[in-house]
């Protein structure tokens, strides 16, 4: 049994205008990570800003993370996906390793491999994107109250432990309130208010 009041660190990435190319960018969007106590409380905010379609943002949250007063009560790292700003993914293996606290990727659904491994041929690093999301491993699903389900992936954690964290932070709708507050957060910094279903 997990405490009521474990403290997760969601993170989501703000909106930007997206690129039909996929050349490289050197333009950023911001990234918001909320600290949580369990789904209950919002005891503090933090921001980084990540490349759109770059690669930096396993060592941007590295760093986030482990130069926050709040790395010592943090239990948990959640994330939106897998990528943020585009298709800059988050290496949740080198992440766990660097900051050493579990990390649980959630989706509202399915993620399409299939969809993603065709997007990512656009880029010169394919292989290493692609290699990078395979590290993730498999993607579970998670039955919440009412009969909604979730999908994970997760490192640190044995599934019963991520399943609680899902359970427990989801208290006011389908997606955890960590990464609820953030995403909301992240789109009123970019567009004035908060916008789009968190």
């Amino acid at each position: 049994m997990l405490k009521s009041e474990i403290r997760i660190l969601g993170i989501d990435d703000a909106a930007f205008e997206s690129k039909s190319n996929r050349k490289p960018s050197k333009r950023t969007t911001p990234v918001i990570g909320v600290v949580y106590r369990g789904g209950k409380f919002l005891d503090g905010v933090l921001r980084t800003d990540v490349t759109i379609d770059g690669m930096d943002a396993t060592a941007k949250l590295v760093g986030l993370i482990n130069n926050s007063r709040h790395k010592r009560q943090l239990r948990v790292v959640m994330l939106d996906g897998i990528t943020l700003a585009g298709f800059n993914i988050v290496d949740i293996v080198k992440l766990h390793r660097a900051t050493e606290l579990p990390v649980l990727v959630v989706n509202r659904k399915m993620p399409n491999l299939t969809s993603v491994r065709e997007a990512l041929k656009n880029f010169k690093d394919y292989e290493t994107r692609w290699q990078t999301i395979k590290r993730a491993g498999k993607v579970k699903k998670c039955k919440l109250k009412g009969d909604k389900d979730l999908y994970y992936q997760s490192i640190g954690l044995e599934d019963e432990e991520a399943e609680e964290v899902l359970l427990l932070s989801s208290t006011h709708g389908l997606l955890p309130e960590p990464l609820r507050v953030a995403h909301l957060i992240a789109t009123a910094i970019v567009r004035g208010e908060s916008y789009g279903r968190a």
